[in-house]
């Protein structure tokens, strides 16, 4: 019996950008969200600023996440702004709760309250100051699309999505930053180039890019935290894959050292029907085995229970999965 459905479209490219899979509309157009930050990261990484500041895979990591607020977040933020000589003071993505709740609640029970740096994008956000400082720009305003980081990052997105500039609409984002529409099909292309930069790539590109990717994929729990999709997927796999969520749920993986990569977007931006339909389209393309989905499973929680502990239903992607 089922009682709720949630709607969706997923794309799924070759090497070459190629449609290999796809449910619903491949070309729906939609905001990229935070599944854009490991493109928005690569200005700063292909400029030379991880060797320049000294910055460690773990901080290049918290620069493409979407962070929990656990301390070890915290941790790698305020390091990387005490290493491009600024404080948190610089950092203009507003105050937010902890994504991961425990943090949250310690912060509460302990009267603290919650601070930029607790904001799921304040690595981003430090990785766009860090720019800044690298190029010798203005900080103030740097949020702000005119801003040189923001039309440095728009040109990398085009061209790593291979759409063109002026077509790109901008919305504004949680954080204050830029937002990309976008169809998913051409956010997929870019993680395909993520996981596996094409031959005409230029050499810093493409330096950078397997920079980024093994980033993430060697420190998951940078990239979003305890019990968290991106970093289960990537720790279970082995960093295999590299997966990046968005808010309103958009959702983009790539299969390293392939080319292969998906997007996915749910159309009510409901997170509940996001984690089955990424591991069953995951288990449909042959990108993980038997005992990966198992794991994962074990650890995303996909049983629906009562206030009895009952399990009293499940989370289950759509028949059109399994044709």
């Amino acid at each position: 019996m089922v009682e709720s459905r949630h709607r969706g479209h997923l794309v799924a490219v070759d090497s070459k950008g190629r449609i290999i899979y796809s449910l619903g509309d491949p070309g729906a157009v939609t905001f990229w969200r935070s599944a854009a930050k490991p493109l928005q990261a690569l200005p700063l990484v292909e400029e030379g600023g991880i060797e320049y500041f000294g910055l460690t895979a773990q901080e290049l990591a918290v620069i493409c996440s979407s962070h929990g607020g656990e301390t070890e977040h915290i941790q790698a933020v305020t390091s990387i702004l005490r290493k491009i000589g600024l404080t948190e003071d610089a950092l203009e993505c507003g105050p937010a709760a902890p994504m991961n709740g425990s943090a949250a609640r310690s912060l509460l029970r302990n009267n603290k309250p919650f601070l930029p740096v607790h904001n799921p994008c304040s690595g981003k956000h430090s990785g766009m100051l860090a720019l800044c400082q690298l190029k010798g720009w203005p900080v103030k305003g740097y949020y702000q699309a005119g801003h040189p980081v923001q039309q440095t990052i728009l040109k990398t997105i085009s061209e790593t999505t291979n759409y063109k500039e002026d077509e790109i609409k901008l919305g504004i984002d949680g954080c204050g930053v830029p937002v990309y529409w976008l169809p998913i099909l051409n956010m997929a292309i870019a993680f395909s180039s993520l996981s596996l930069p094409p031959e005409t790539t230029v050499a810093s590109r493409k330096r950078a890019l397997q920079q980024i990717c093994d980033a993430m994929t060697s420190q998951p729990f940078f990239v979003a935290g305890t019990n968290r999709l991106d970093t289960i997927l990537m720790e279970v796999t082995g960093g295999r894959l590299v997966a990046k969520l968005g808010s309103e749920s958009v959702y983009c993986v790539g299969l390293k050292n392939s080319g292969m990569a998906l997007c996915l977007k749910i159309e009510d931006g409901g997170y509940r029907a996001l984690a089955p339909a990424v591991i069953q389209a995951l288990v449909k393309l042959g990108w993980l085995t038997e005992e990966e989905v198992s794991r994962i499973r074990s650890k995303i929680r996909l049983t629906i229970t009562n206030h009895r502990g009952e399990a009293i239903g499940s989370l289950d992607a759509s028949a059109a999965f399994y044709k």
